[in-house]
């Protein structure tokens, strides 16, 4: 049953990746094209002054002359922070405005709430630490370790505490995948 429900979940990839036109990385020259894909997860302690070493292996997603500016702001779903390339947030942004009428009250309420607590963060060149406002992290319970999650186009930030408790069951997932892929 298992072999059965991966088939239909690498089908799916596969579909997707037909309908998408994402540049490859193995071409230097395009590589500005090509979405950045997270992947792994991270434990991460915070220092006295807030600051966090950021992956190393997130940080290797990006050319070495390439500054990298990421785009930090809670998850809609979940207690977690979501944290974005610049290049992906704005794509993201603009697709979210472009269904938006400002001549809409409640369009214009919904894009300043959409856009509320928002940061970017830039990596220090010596360490690669990075610094989230307290308030944000705050937001997550995150006191002393948290977690960066690759979620392929972005990196989920959670508490560690808050990550452990919202793992699912294997047959959770399996019922899960099931339900949507199946």
């Amino acid at each position: 049953m298992l072999i059965k429900l991966w088939k239909k979940v690498e089908d799916f990839v596969k579909k997707c990746k037909k309908s998408c036109n994402f540049a490859s990385t193995a071409n230097p020259q395009k590589r500005e094209l090509a979405m950045a894909k997270f992947i792994g997860e991270y434990s991460v302690k915070i220092d006295d002054k807030g600051r966090m070493i950021f992956p190393s292996a997130f940080k290797g997603v990006f050319a070495p002359e390439e500054k990298i500016a990421l785009v930090v702001k809670k998850d809609i779903f979940e207690n977690c922070l979501q944290m974005y390339t610049y290049q992906q947030w704005e794509e993201e942004s603009n697709q979210v405005k472009a269904r938006l009428n400002f001549f809409k009250r409640e369009h214009s309420e919904f894009w300043r709430e959409y856009m509320r607590d928002r940061a970017v963060v830039e990596p220090d060149e010596k360490l690669g630490r990075i610094t989230i406002p307290k308030k944000m992290l705050e937001s997550i319970g995150a006191e002393k370790e948290m977690i960066f999650v690759g979620n392929d186009h972005k990196i989920e930030i959670w508490s560690k505490e808050q990550y452990n408790k919202k793992q699912m069951s294997s047959e959770e997932f399996i019922a899960l995948a099931e339900n949507i892929l199946g």
